[in-house]
C-alpha cells in the first residue's frame, strides 16, 4: 500500500475585535498593550502586557475608544492615551 502524503492545515491564531467583536485571523487586526509604560499600538504584535485588538475600520475604533477598549485592557485610559489611540486610527482609516 502507497502512503498518502497529507498536509497539515497550518493552524491560524483567532482573535476578536474589540469594537464589532467579530472574529478574523489575528494577523488582520491592530493590537493595543497595556504596559508599564500605558497604552500602546503594537505594530509588532510581540510586546508584553495585556492587548486587545481591532479592525482598520472607523466604526470599531469609535467603539472601542468609548469604553469597550478600556475594559478589554482592564485600565482607564488617559487623554494623552486616548488622543494617541484617536490619531493613530486617523492615519489607519486614511491608508485603506
Amino acid at each position: 500500500m502507497s502512503k498518502k502524503s497529507r498536509r497539515k492545515k497550518r493552524h491560524v491564531p483567532q482573535r476578536t475585535c474589540v469594537g464589532c467583536r467579530e472574529t478574523l485571523a489575528k494577523q488582520t487586526l491592530t493590537r493595543i498593550v497595556r504596559s508599564p509604560d500605558g497604552v500602546q499600538v503594537d505594530l509588532t504584535g510581540k510586546l508584553s502586557g495585556r492587548g486587545a485588538y481591532l479592525h482598520d475600520q472607523r466604526e470599531c475604533w469609535e467603539k472601542a475608544l468609548k469604553g469597550a477598549l478600556a475594559n478589554a485592557l482592564k485600565t482607564k485610559l488617559t487623554v494623552e492615551e486616548r488622543t494617541t489611540l484617536e490619531e493613530y486610527s486617523k492615519n489607519v482609516e486614511s491608508k485603506t
